[in-house]
């Protein structure tokens, strides 16, 4: 997932200052993007701008320095549904901040596209634990360090073991009740 892609999803909205955009990232957007520096953000706007994918007027304020506030162009229309319905490849981890912010953002603007992505991401998940859930995963050690508690070690490993795949279901659980919920739609 590119940062402007985030952007161009915002500006889907409603026109915002490079402020606003950060402001709401900082807060409802926090699970979208964490720590977006307000310098990232005005470098992007600026570049999305010369691409033709935003277009600006000045916000003149009294007493206050006078803000850009954005808007998506039929450009930048045109480069967010191509990135929302995009083929979409699940990464190795889930609950990733790409699936979140995209399925996110992609509900709302074409729910078919959603729905495809989501049912991209199950059928992954569902495969990535039948695949792993009952592997060995017994460790092996060989000239370990003698400070290294080789049955704690093992122990250790079980236990985040355990709470991964509790975590994983918790997720294709999550995205089932989704699934159903956003076809109900």
């Amino acid at each position: 997932m590119r940062f402007d892609h985030v952007l161009l999803a915002l500006l889907a909205g409603r026109p915002f200052s490079g402020y606003d955009l950060r402001k709401w990232l900082e807060v409802e957007g926090q699970f979208v993007r964490s720590r977006a520096h307000h310098s990232q953000i005005y470098r992007l706007l600026g570049r999305m701008a010369a691409d033709g994918w935003v277009e600006f007027e000045v916000d003149e304020r009294e007493g206050r320095p006078d803000a850009k506030v954005y808007r998506l162009t039929p450009e930048g229309r045109r480069v967010l549904l191509e990135w929302v319905r995009s083929p979409y490849e699940p990464p190795s981890r889930f609950q990733d901040a790409d699936f979140t912010a995209r399925f996110g953002f992609a509900a709302a603007l074409d729910r078919q596209a959603a729905l495809d992505m989501l049912r991209t991401e199950l059928a992954y998940r569902r495969e990535q634990i039948a695949r792993s859930r009952h592997r060995d995963r017994t460790l092996r050690f060989e000239d370990a360090l003698p400070e290294l508690d080789q049955a704690l070690a093992q122990e250790v490993f079980d236990r985040m073991h355990e709470g991964g795949a509790a975590a994983a279901d918790a997720w294709v659980a999550w995205l089932e009740e989704t699934e159903a919920w956003l076809e109900g739609r």
